[in-house]
């Protein structure tokens, strides 16, 4: 196929992007080519609200042909946490037939060199963010994201961790030049002298195994990570969540086609019914990068098993608070309601563990026992979500009926604080939406600390008594190091506890937020500024998105000739 897009197009066109891309990571400042309010969409041949709502309805009962080699079967069964059987099938792929196909391109994308590949890639995104109503759809529907989180969280926000990825990766691609010359004085006789080629080589074909709650946010890192750094990448979406990933395969092949390369550097592959394909496919010798989100238990299998690969993984953890004091408990209390009920607490960096001194917290209100301020974080909890219509749009819906079981169990785990309660969805009654739960436990029990020491995954916090402040900064240090930590968040106006617990994450390497009482919350993070993950505890062994997130994705070769 002939390229329509020439590489002094794309260079053009997004060379300034990539600049100041590289320039935000550079000084962590806030900076996002991406807006997060649905209005800032219609113009410059991106579809507004009713477009995109048009778009994806008109996907509903239609098959996805990607035109890829391979193709053995159409599968797919998703069922809509908020109800709705999408009814779309994807290509299910004969791998032997495949990954040859996919090798086959590598060469001429490798040759292209960094910054032409960095400049499909954002071009690659940029047609996504065209697309962000739809793709916003794509991701509530999936998820059960609410969907102004699908939208911000599935939209720009997924957006800006690809672009984030790229800007990493450039610029551990030009960190060693194409070229040198090399001379070597010998004295009295000739110089030796050499010529030196140095190129950036991909390792080989990586895997995305995509996530049920996040499909696009933690499957762009990896999947933008591999390609612009010469690998081809098969995408292997979660069986409940394709749509948001079979959409990214499709534009991503588009592109690679108009700019002259073969589009099967970037394909898909979607499961049968209960067919578990990840296994296989992580252990392919063809598979020469794996990036996965989910479960502990699959991910430290992956880390054992595919030996072959490089595994990048984020997996689970017990993501703690320490409530010690503060001088504005109205915001605290504020800024944790909020924290906890966020889609239904279904995010790997929701705080579960509250470890509050059972002699009680100082306040800028005087002094709360550890009753009062549980009570009075679960009365946050309810003022917060009491509407209804508010409610929806802050919990979205229980994404699977795992989800659930784990919420409704928990309630039998300690004296409840606040029970969680049934929200009636009346656009989509086949919803689940349930409120957060809060139980109280006893630091010093041990059949209480059989529940919080580890993950219960949904809308399920522990209010979790502990003798003194110390306590709960030690209870911090052996959570993180022996179930992992992606958030951890702190409350005090004491100098000596905070330095205690910063010590504690600085040696235990867990990402840290203090005394948050307004608009941001520990559970957020922002690309280009803030490390999502710490890959230095058991709960991700990468960070999203740092140097070492791109550097071991190829490697550079030197070619060197007599001068």
């Amino acid at each position: 196929m002939a390229a329509e897009l020439t590489a002094h197009e794309l260079v053009a066109q997004h060379r300034p992007t990539l600049d100041q891309a590289l320039e935000a990571i550079r000084t962590r400042a806030y900076w996002s080519p991406h807006p997060e309010h649905p209005k800032a969409y219609g113009e410059h041949g991106s579809l507004d609200a009713a477009a995109g709502k048009a778009a994806f309805d008109a996907l509903l009962g239609t098959r996805i042909d990607l035109g890829q080699p391979g193709t053995d079967d159409w599968t797919g069964d998703e069922l809509s946490p908020y109800g709705i059987e999408l009814g779309i099938t994807y290509p299910h792929a004969d791998v032997d037939v495949l990954l040859p196909a996919m090798k086959a391109g590598q060469r001429a994308w490798r040759d292209a060199g960094a910054e032409i590949r960095a400049m499909v890639c954002l071009e690659i995104i940029k047609r996504i963010s065209d697309r962000t109503h739809e793709f916003a759809h794509a991701v509530m529907h999936t998820s059960g994201q609410a969907f102004m989180m699908a939208f911000q969280a599935g939209g720009p926000h997924a957006q800006d961790r690809g672009m984030e990825a790229v800007a990493y990766a450039y610029v551990e691609q030009v960190r060693t030049p194409d070229t040198a010359e090399w001379t070597k004085p010998q004295g009295k006789r000739e110089p030796l002298a050499l010529t030196k080629r140095f190129t950036a080589v991909p390792r080989g074909i990586a895997l995305v195994i995509g996530c049920n709650t996040f499909p696009t946010w933690n499957g762009y890192p990896g999947l933008f990570a591999s390609l612009a750094t010469g690998n081809a990448v098969l995408v292997k979406p979660h069986p409940r969540a394709v749509l948001p990933l079979a959409l990214t395969v499709q534009v991503a092949r588009q592109v690679l086609a108009e700019a002259g390369f073969d589009p099967n550097l970037v394909a898909l592959t979607a499961d049968r019914p209960g067919e578990g394909s990840a296994k296989t496919l992580a252990t392919r010798p063809e598979i020469r990068i794996v990036d996965y989100t989910g479960s502990t238990a699959f991910g430290d299998w992956l880390e054992a098993n595919a030996r072959q690969a490089q595994v990048f993984t984020e997996k689970a953890g017990v993501n703690t608070v320490i409530v010690e004091s503060t001088d504005d408990y109205r915001g605290m209390l504020a800024n944790l309601a909020f924290s906890l009920s966020l889609y239904s607490g279904q995010m790997c960096t929701t705080p579960q563990n509250l470890l509050v001194p059972r002699d009680g917290i100082r306040t800028d209100q005087g002094p709360k026992s550890y009753d009062e301020v549980v009570a009075d974080l679960a009365a946050a909890v309810d003022a917060l979500l009491g509407d209804d219509a508010r409610a929806n749009a802050l919990l979205g819906a229980i994404v699977n009926p795992d989800v659930k079981a784990r919420l409704d169990a928990a309630a039998g785990l300690g004296e409840v604080a606040l029970a969680s309660r049934e929200v009636t969805n009346p656009d989509f009654p086949g919803a689940v939406v349930r409120t957060p739960l809060i139980v109280k436990l006893d630091g010093a029990k041990p059949d209480d600390e059989a529940a919080y020491m580890n993950e219960c995954f949904g809308p399920v916090s522990f209010a979790v008594a502990v003798d003194s402040a110390s306590d709960a900064v030690e209870l911090l240090r052996r959570t993180v190091r022996d179930k992992g930590a992606m958030s951890v968040g702190a409350y005090t106006t004491d100098e000596e506890v905070e330095s205690a617990i910063e010590e504690v994450c600085l040696e235990e390497s867990a990402q840290l937020s203090l005394n948050l009482t307004g608009g941001v919350y520990v559970n957020q993070t922002a690309a280009f500024s803030d490390f999502h993950g710490s890959g230095g505890n058991p709960a991700a062994n990468a960070t999203l998105t740092d140097g070492a997130f791109v550097a071991t994705r190829f490697r550079v070769v030197e070619v060197r000739r007599e001068a």
